[in-house]
């Protein structure tokens, strides 16, 4: 038996950027190959979605909370994180978004309207980003950036 819901509050929460990587070129018969850490992956965001197939907000009745998957960390030789996964959830036309406040944040008035709710983090820079002329071995990266929450 579905019943029809048309008022749900929920928590939602963006993933983390993944941190950048620290690492050195290393390789038999080139002495001083210099940094190539890779970049962190993006967090994922939380993104609704307007469906006309959808009609209530059976599916977030059920689901309070929506996490997003974060961003992988940098490897060496340059390899960039996977990015986090997103969280897709479709709603039906109509639905309007508010704050805690009570504020109009978006109105999803049309099929295939989107609206993300939280961003994902940044992921962190490697290595391979800060070298310079006068410092070559950098020994530091970036971490990456937290994902937003609400």
């Amino acid at each position: 038996m579905m019943r029809f819901i048309d008022e749900v509050k929920i928590d939602v929460r963006a993933g983390n950027g993944g941190a950048g990587c620290v690492s050195f070129r290393r390789e038999k018969y080139i002495p001083r190959g210099g940094p190539d850490g890779g970049d962190g992956g993006r967090g994922g965001h939380v993104i609704l979605e307007a469906s006309v197939q959808k009609n209530t907000l059976q599916e977030l009745y059920l689901r309070k909370h929506l996490v997003a998957r974060n961003g992988q960390p940098g490897m060496g030789r340059k390899k960039h994180g996977h990015n986090g996964a997103d969280v897709r959830v479709q709603v039906p036309v109509g639905t309007i978004v508010k704050d805690e406040s009570g504020a109009v944040l978006a109105d999803l008035s049309y099929d295939g309207c989107e609206y993300i709710m939280a961003r994902g983090g940044r992921g962190g820079l490697g290595n391979s980003h800060f070298a310079t002329s006068t410092n070559r071995a950098p020994r530091y990266a970036q971490p990456g950036l937290e994902g937003e929450s609400g």
